[in-house]
């Protein structure tokens, strides 16, 4: 857990995306993802959490339904929604905290 403190503790938004390789929204959220990351460039981190991989965690932010997104910045939670985003809503999601 130390390390994600230290994932999410800087000064650029982060967002993460819980998923699971069996689940159809996650992987349809990929491409998406690997989208926004392009968009972005160094200004912000897109980050993959595979929830069987990462199972404390996922518990500890209670993700319950896949895939959830989180936005943190400076190490505090700004936006979580879990579904599928389109990649403008995101691009423009994180851009308000860059």
């Amino acid at each position: 857990m130390s390390k994600f403190g230290e994932l999410i503790d800087v000064e650029i938004p982060v967002l993460l995306d819980f998923f699971t390789e069996w689940n159809e929204q996650s992987t349809a959220m990929h491409p998406v993802l690997r989208d926004v990351a392009a968009a972005l460039g160094d200004k912000a981190r897109v980050i993959k959490i595979d929830v069987e991989k990462n199972k404390e965690l996922s518990e500890a932010l209670r993700v319950k339904s896949l895939p959830t997104l989180i936005l943190y910045k400076d190490g505090e939670m700004k936006w979580r929604q879990s579904g599928e985003q389109d990649v403008n809503t995101l691009i423009a999601l994180v851009q308000d905290f860059i």
